[in-house]
């Protein structure tokens, strides 16, 4: 957890990314804390399990993970200066599809509920999602995400289609904020194209910035000053208060 100084009520639960076999907890994690935290908003870094660490259950550990961190922060938001009904997500890569899996699938039944901060909701009041992966089918064979989290290709049937966040997107979802580089060689840039179209069917609130130049994993800090994008965690911020009001 990184508090900032004079805390807004805002907060984010972030997910960084690392293709669900690593977490990339600075570029996408402690880096973000330190551009949000100025800003009044508060940050939550989440290490969530990986699927390969041998766990029974592989493809539903990050979604345990990042359901119960949302719902163990509602339930202390008073001791950390936040407002539950302010809470976002903000995730990168495999953590955007994490991100997204939250975001149309926050209440999925993948654990047994342990106390009564299980009780709370884990929908987020809006979602960033950053170069994320969205659909494995259509995510390219650059990205590794759908087999690492299934240990190798994706099924066909129900156990893959839980983790498809365009075909679950629908009208329940939270605002959306995208931001994607179109030079991504890792993941393509279409992932986030088509979710930007999903969300204005459904008529979703949807914000989206498609960078000319930025690669793959620019996480919070990396971009340089002369690329017009470096300042998107700005924007992030902006937006966040838009629809925290």
């Amino acid at each position: 957890m990184f508090r900032p100084q004079r805390p807004d009520g805002r907060a984010v639960l972030v997910m960084p990314g690392g293709g669900y076999v690593f977490v990339s907890l600075i570029n996408e994690g402690v880096n973000v804390a330190r551009v949000l935290n100025p800003l009044g908003i508060t940050v939550f870094v989440l290490a969530y399990r990986l699927p390969g660490e041998g766990w029974f259950n592989r493809t539903d550990v990050p979604l345990q993970d990042a359901q119960r961190a949302m719902r163990l922060i509602r339930a202390n938001a008073a001791h950390y200066r936040i407002d539950p009904a302010k809470l976002g997500i903000l995730g990168f890569s495999a953590g955007g599809h994490l991100g997204g899996t939250v975001t149309v699938g926050h209440a999925d039944p993948v654990y047994k509920p342990r106390d009564t901060a299980d009780s709370l909701s884990a929908r987020p009041a809006f979602s960033g999602l950053i170069y994320p992966v969205t659909q494995f089918a259509s995510a390219g064979p650059n990205s590794r995400s759908g087999p690492n989290l299934f240990g190798g290709p994706p099924p066909a049937g129900a156990a893959s289609a839980r983790f498809d966040v365009l075909t679950r997107a629908s009208p329940a979802m939270p605002p959306l904020f995208l931001c994607h580089a179109v030079d991504d060689g890792t993941v393509a840039v279409g992932q986030s194209i088509a979710l930007l179209e999903a969300a204005r069917r459904h008529k979703v609130p949807v914000e989206a910035h498609l960078l000319e130049r930025g690669g793959h994993g620019f996480g919070a800090l990396s971009l340089p000053p002369t690329n017009p994008g470096h300042k998107w965690l700005d924007w992030f911020a902006v937006w966040t208060a838009m629809h925290t009001k």
